[in-house]
């Protein structure tokens, strides 16, 4: 396997990202999943309160992890707009876990902590979490511009725009 991703660094970086990016999104989900279920078990909060509460909680860790250890290896494009491309990314990434949890609710009238856990927090997070994943690589943490070969393009660091 070690012969292999030598020979393609590029499918080594990927898996590398994958890799730190289930890290933190698994410390994320810890912790989204116990602040949910905490709400919905102590208050008379609706579902969808309690789904976007723990959510919020779990966006704040990931960005931390995301921004300085997943992708650390990429573009600096500013703090500022890494942080509101973040944030835009997770706003709709919440909306793909509440609207998965709402549909069972609300449309299946599915009722009860097993169904609303596997609503929002598995197929609403696992659908999030690809979306996610594909945003922040795409969009909120670009890749380093390719220089190698070229003579009029400058050298940007990882870490010279943080």
């Amino acid at each position: 396997m070690r012969e292999f991703l030598d020979r393609h660094p590029r499918i080594a970086r990927f898996t590398g990202e994958v890799g730190r990016f289930g890290s933190v999104g698994a410390i994320a989900y810890v912790i989204q999943l116990a602040i949910t279920n905490l709400i919905w078990g102590t208050t008379d909060l609706p579902l969808i309160v309690g789904q976007v509460a723990g959510t919020s909680c779990a966006i704040a860790v990931a960005f931390i992890g995301n921004r300085f250890w997943t992708f650390a290896d990429r573009a600096r494009t500013g703090y500022g707009r890494e942080t509101f491309l973040f944030l835009v990314m997770n706003g709709v990434g919440m909306l793909i876990q509440v609207g998965c949890l709402g549909f069972a609710v609300y449309v299946l009238g599915l009722q009860g902590p097993l169904a609303s856990n596997v609503a929002g927090n598995v197929v609403g997070v696992g659908l999030g979490t690809l979306f996610r994943f594909f945003a922040y690589r795409t969009w909120v943490f670009p890749a380093l511009p390719e220089t190698e070969g070229r003579f009029d393009a400058p050298e940007v660091s990882a870490r010279d725009t943080a």
